[in-house]
């Protein structure tokens, strides 16, 4: 137990977190009459908040979201089962994409000729992936949620002065109240990304799931550390930038899904221009204050440091997104096509985040093609022809993990 204290106090060092000559009793909660400090024992709360949103969620797909896209005519049926082949299922199970040296071998096992272990292949595939209705109802949860958190956040800041002068956040630091607006607000998002945390294991796979996972692990630590040494305002402002362009992507997936292709293809061009001017522009304004101008207000410390690390690291994400998002678009362009798909949803398509960002290059021909998985919403309305849908495939197995 002595050996945790240590641990724990050598962790927790106000050399580290804290400004010079401030102690943790410093801003503890009641230290000063006229400050309301943030508690940490608080960061309890965002956690059965998570079961409350998961149930929401629930609700809202069973008894709405769901209904509705059957009205629009989605599928919820799955494709035809492939046939009961032991032999097929166990090389299936060790890995779900079919290598060409298995084909010889399979065949002479099964009796089968290549091309019908191929189809089989196919099927079985298939078979693993969510239906579209699915997929729906999830994108149109995520959309719902952004709107609310991206409007109830603009509201809680709007007559906040770090909304409209960043260096506010330093003004008086650490000696800063929260309100009870902010404490909402702080408290609902996380209880948000941790509902995403548990989820994620059981939504539909995506290509980027271990960079969705570390985008949610950052941001709940982000969040944390930003509560327990005050820094709810630069929190708060990373928070309602994330938010914005994240409403458009899930929109425009959704509309794929319910086949508006001409909506979907206008709303992604509104969720590109809003992910760069909020991604690429306002949050590295933030790093920047952060880095430059908080220095100029206060003594520098080095959770200063980490903090920007962990921000550096979400914007890392950002760049790989929209650089996938505009070499899409760009191959897009070239061949005449305007690509139609957003976030692909199954392990074998192109993913993106958000969170979550790219564009999965190259539409369907008919109904029967699926959505590509995690990456944006893009859009290719038809494939004009056999070669234009094999250059496409190519091109996703290279963009794809």
């Amino acid at each position: 137990m002595d050996i945790i204290n240590k641990i724990s106090s050598a962790f927790w060092s106000t050399d580290i977190w804290l400004p010079p000559n401030t102690t943790w009793a410093d801003i503890a909660p009641g230290s000063r009459p006229d400050v309301v400090h943030a508690n940490y024992k608080d960061l309890i709360w965002p956690i059965p908040l998570a079961a409350v949103v998961m149930l929401v969620r629930y609700t809202l797909e069973r008894f709405w979201i769901s209904p509705v896209g059957k009205s629009l005519g989605i599928r919820s049926s799955r494709p035809k089962k492939a046939a009961n082949v032991p032999i097929l299922e166990n090389a299936y199970a060790k890995s779900t994409r079919l290598d060409n040296k298995w084909l010889g071998p399979l065949s002479k096992q099964t009796d089968m000729s290549e091309r019908q272990i191929e189809r089989w292949w196919r099927l079985r595939r298939a078979q693993d992936k969510p239906s579209t209705l699915v997929k729906f109802c999830e994108n149109t949860w995520r959309c719902i949620y952004y709107l609310y958190s991206f409007i109830f956040g603009v509201i809680v800041l709007w007559d906040k002065p770090w909304f409209w002068d960043v260096k506010s956040c330093w003004y008086g630091y650490p000696h800063q109240s929260i309100s009870n607006d902010i404490w909402w607000y702080y408290m609902i998002s996380m209880s948000f990304y941790w509902s995403l945390t548990g989820t994620q294991f059981f939504d539909v796979k995506r290509k980027d799931f271990w960079q969705m996972f570390i985008h949610h692990m950052v941001t709940l630590l982000l969040m944390s550390l930003s509560w327990v040494c005050n820094l709810h305002r630069v929190g708060s402002l990373v928070l309602v930038v994330h938010d914005c362009a994240d409403i458009f992507l899930e929109a425009a997936k959704l509309t794929k899904y319910a086949n508006y292709q001409k909506l979907c293809d206008a709303i992604f061009a509104i969720f590109t221009v809003v992910w760069i001017v909020t991604r690429l522009g306002f949050f590295p304004r933030l790093i920047y204050s952060s880095s430059v101008e908080a220095p100029q207000i206060l003594p520098m410390f080095p959770a200063y440091y980490i903090f920007n690390t962990l921000l550096l690291m979400l914007l890392v994400l950002h760049v790989i997104w929209t650089y996938m998002i505009l070499k899409i678009v760009v191959d897009s362009l070239q061949k005449g096509l305007m690509s139609g798909d957003i976030r692909s949803s199954d392990s074998e398509d192109l993913t993106d985040s958000s969170e979550n960002v790219r564009m999965a290059n190259g539409g369907s021909s008919s109904s029967r093609s699926k959505n590509k998985s995690s990456a944006i919403a893009g859009g290719v309305s038809q494939r004009k022809s056999h070669n234009a849908s094999n250059h496409t495939a190519d091109t996703e197995e290279k963009t794809t993990k």
